[in-house]
């Protein structure tokens, strides 16, 4: 992977983002400028990125809770570290990182410390159109009106600017195309089957969806060491792609 450009910290980076300016219109790729991190926050160089149908829903919302406009949008990401804000030591310039939406506050909470949570309560999930500590965003066009973030993420567009509660470090040689998947379609589905179904050795799971969380619960399903897997689903052209996970 190409290393960040040390130049660019601390100073705003223009670059190019699918931005979203009302609900259901077209995106548009357009310039902007990225603001530096504050305290404990990366910007962070976005090397792949998916799109989720979480990421529709939103385009097409036009009222609260999540209808902020305009807004860059995307969840599923993969980058490299740019530069980090004061405060930051879990990362460092040139770590790949995934962001997720869902915080880690790194043990500050209760809940963080807990092995039955994973919802944060010192940075509380939130469907903010800001940074999670401050509201602020770190986006704007070249005309210096404000551009909206989304999920904590906004990985369509070339840089962004993530809160470091937000951001897990990854293996730099994961391929990118299969990293990006990790913040949320892979980790519901592995999620489902490893904590809250609690698959157990040998067991029998049945799965009904073959869709992309559907495929993940059957990874998931497996790693937890499941006896038989049976996928079940009403397209017939799901089953190539369901027979290399469903055994």
């Amino acid at each position: 992977m190409e290393s960040p450009n040390p130049s660019t910290a601390g100073k705003p980076i223009r670059c190019k983002a699918a931005v979203c300016r009302k609900a259901g219109e077209p995106l548009a790729i357009e310039e902007i400028n990225v603001d530096p991190p504050r305290a404990r926050e990366a910007r962070i160089r976005v090397i792949c990125t998916s799109i989720c149908n979480t990421d529709v829903s939103f385009w097409r919302m036009t009222s609260s809770p999540g209808g902020f406009f305009p807004r860059i949008l995307g969840h599923e990401a993969v980058g490299v570290v740019e530069s980090v804000g004061e405060g930051v030591t879990e990362l460092k310039t040139g770590d790949t990182v995934v962001p997720v939406f869902l915080p880690d506050c790194g043990g500050e909470c209760a809940d963080c410390r807990s092995e039955n949570s994973n919802l944060c309560s010192k940075l509380p999930f939130k469907l903010s159109p800001g940074m999670p500590r401050d509201g602020t965003s770190r986006f704007a066009d070249l005309r210096g009106n404000v551009i909206h973030n989304f999920l904590s993420v906004s990985g369509f567009s070339e840089y962004t600017v993530v809160d470091v509660a937000h951001l897990t470090k990854v293996d730099s040689s994961a391929p990118p195309e299969r990293a990006c998947l990790l913040n949320c379609g892979i980790a519901a589905g592995v999620g489902a089957a490893w904590r809250k179904a609690n698959v157990q050795k040998g067991s029998t799971v049945a799965i009904f969806g073959l869709g992309s969380i559907g495929l993940a619960v059957a990874e998931g399903a497996r790693l937890c060491g499941a006896g038989r897997v049976i996928g079940i689903d009403a397209y017939p052209e799901k089953l190539e792609m369901g027979e290399n996970k469903i055994t």
